[in-house]
C-alpha cells in the first residue's frame, strides 16, 4: 500500500524534515508513525498522502508513483483511495453532520443524492445515524472526530491516514475513537496514525518511530530480524 525508497524532503533553507526515509506498509496494516515535535512524521503524512512531493527518493501509494501523477491525477488519488482524519475537525459550521460528511465526496462525481446517501451510511457506520441534522456546535469533541472519521471513509478509501486524532479529545472520547479505527481496520481499511504518544502508538500492532527526520526504529523489522 506505501512504498518509500530513500525518501527526503528539504524546506527553504535547507531544513531537512525527511533524511532518506524507507518505508513498506502492507495493506491491511494498522501501524502507527511516532515521535516527538519536530521528528519528521507530520511531513511523512503530507507524503504518503500526496499532499507535498518529495525533494528527492520515490513514493509509490496503492501501486502509483507519485513522480508519474500531474496534479489532476494525484487529486484523482487521494479522492478515490486515500481518506484522512486530522486533529483539528475542519468542520463547516452551520453545516448538518451529514452534509459536512456528503461534502467531502464532492470531487467523486456522485451525483448530491448519491453523496448525501453515502454520508448517512457512513455516519452509521461510526455511530451517529441519530445525529445526521445535528450540526457541530450540538456535538461533542468526540462526535465531531466521528464525524471527520465518516467523512475520511464516505469514500471508502483503501488508506485511511490519521494525524494526532485523540489530541483534543478527553480520554474517553479519544479511546472511543481509537477503538472506532480499530474496527475501520478490522474491515481491511489500511490505517495509520500519526502520533507523539507513546502509549497511542504502543497499543498498535505496529510502531515506526521517528526521530529527526530519520526512522529510528521500526517493530515490523526487528520482529523480521527476530525470526529469522
Amino acid at each position: 500500500m506505501i512504498a518509500l525508497d530513500g525518501v527526503t524532503k528539504i524546506y527553504p533553507g535547507g531544513v531537512a524534515a525527511l533524511a532518506g526515509v524507507s518505508l513498506r506498509v502492507r495493506p491491511g496494516e494498522l501501524a502507527a508513525i511516532v515521535g516527538p515535535s519536530g521528528s519528521g512524521k507530520s511531513t511523512m503524512l503530507h507524503v504518503i498522502g500526496t499532499l507535498d512531493r518529495p525533494t528527492a527518493g520515490t513514493v509509490r501509494i496503492d501501486g502509483h508513483d507519485v513522480a508519474d501523477l500531474g496534479d489532476a491525477n494525484l487529486s484523482a488519488l487521494r479522492a478515490d483511495r486515500i481518506g484522512f482524519v486530522f486533529q483539528q475537525f475542519h468542520l463547516a459550521g452551520g453545516t448538518s453532520a451529514l452534509d459536512n460528511v456528503a461534502d467531502g465526496l464532492l470531487y467523486t462525481g456522485l451525483r448530491q443524492s448519491h453523496r448525501r446517501r453515502r454520508a448517512a451510511e457512513a455516519l452509521e457506520r461510526v455511530g451517529l445515524g441519530s445525529r445526521l441534522t445535528h450540526e457541530p456546535h450540538e456535538l461533542s469533541g468526540g462526535e465531531k472526530q466521528r464525524v471527520a472519521i465518516a467523512r475520511a471513509v464516505a469514500g471508502q478509501p483503501a488508506l485511511l491516514l490519521a494525524d494526532e486524532p485523540t489530541g483534543a479529545l478527553d480520554s474517553v472520547a479519544g479511546a472511543g475513537v481509537m477503538n472506532l479505527l480499530r474496527e475501520l481496520n478490522s474491515e481491511g481499511t489500511t490505517v495509520v496514525i500519526i502520533t507523539h504518544d507513546r502509549s497511542i502508538a504502543d497499543s498498535l500492532p505496529r510502531q515506526v518511530r521517528m526521530l529527526d527526520g530519520h526512522v529510528v526504529e521500526d517493530s515490523a523489522r526487528r520482529r523480521t530480524e527476530a525470526s529469522a
